[in-house]
């Protein structure tokens, strides 16, 4: 493969003039992997997470008008992929280094302190390649934020299995801080059962101080079950508000 181009310069010489590969090859988040390092297996790029500041209120990611709700507000992508990551997802901009995107989605988070790294969903019976792919979206999401931003981004624990949870964590050994969803679990015995290993499992591998929780429920009650061995292990568990908690904690007081 050649990797230089010739042009005449301004003399009239015919000079050497280096392709941009990275270009070329639509290899354009190297920008941004090649600032950390690979880690485990598969070489997913680390993310680093050791915040005292912590996040007092989550937004949604389709509620733009919540962003700035408390000066500590973070953004989270909990959500339905197709509402974040359509072809002119954020994603898909970072990939293709679209600059007229990327002007978008800077204007669009403009002063936002926190975030909580997308989740793009997994799934036991989705073929391994696809959700290998899915993490690695998240981590380049979460390094764009924090390297173009400078926001803080707090990694999301996800997993499609509890046996491929292990590989989910990798280059997350140096977080002090995580964050986990309990949406679609607190109701669900089976699959409440599987995050509560799944918190047990980050706890023994991860050296956390702080778990942050986006929780829907009115009262803390299933927080503290699905929690209780980092409890026990005297990590904190940190339960922002957000919109549709603050509005079952309300229909709850009024039942």
């Amino acid at each position: 493969m050649k990797r230089y181009d010739y042009h005449i310069n301004e003399y009239g010489e015919r000079v050497q003039v280096p392709k941009d590969l990275k270009k070329l090859l639509n290899l354009q988040y190297l920008r941004l992997t090649n600032k950390t390092y690979a880690v485990g297996r598969h070489d997913l790029p680390e993310l680093r997470c050791d915040t005292e500041i912590l996040p007092d209120f989550i937004a949604l990611y389709n509620h733009p008008a919540d962003y700035h709700k408390t000066p500590n507000t973070a953004v989270a992508f909990y959500l339905y992929d197709d509402t974040f990551d359509g072809i002119e997802g954020l994603y898909n901009a970072i990939y293709y280094n679209n600059k007229r995107l990327l002007r978008k989605y800077k204007e669009r988070f403009e002063g936002v302190k926190f975030f909580i790294a997308p989740d793009y969903s997994q799934f036991g019976d989705l073929d391994d390649i696809e959700n290998n792919y899915r993490i690695k979206k998240a981590r380049i999401v979460a390094l764009w934020l924090t390297m173009e931003l400078g926001a803080i981004v707090i990694p999301n624990i996800t997993y499609p299995t509890i046996d491929s949870l292990w590989f989910y964590l990798n280059g997350l050994e140096l977080c002090k801080v995580v964050a986990f969803s309990t949406m679609g679990y607190v109701d669900d015995e089976v699959e409440r059962e599987f995050l509560i290993e799944a918190v047990k499992q980050t706890v023994d591998k991860l050296s956390l101080n702080t778990i942050v929780v986006f929780d829907i429920c009115g009262n803390n009650d299933a927080v503290n079950r699905i929690f209780a061995y980092a409890i026990r292990k005297g990590i904190k568990i940190v339960v922002p508000d957000n919109i549709m908690k603050l509005r079952n904690s309300a229909r709850k007081r009024g039942a």
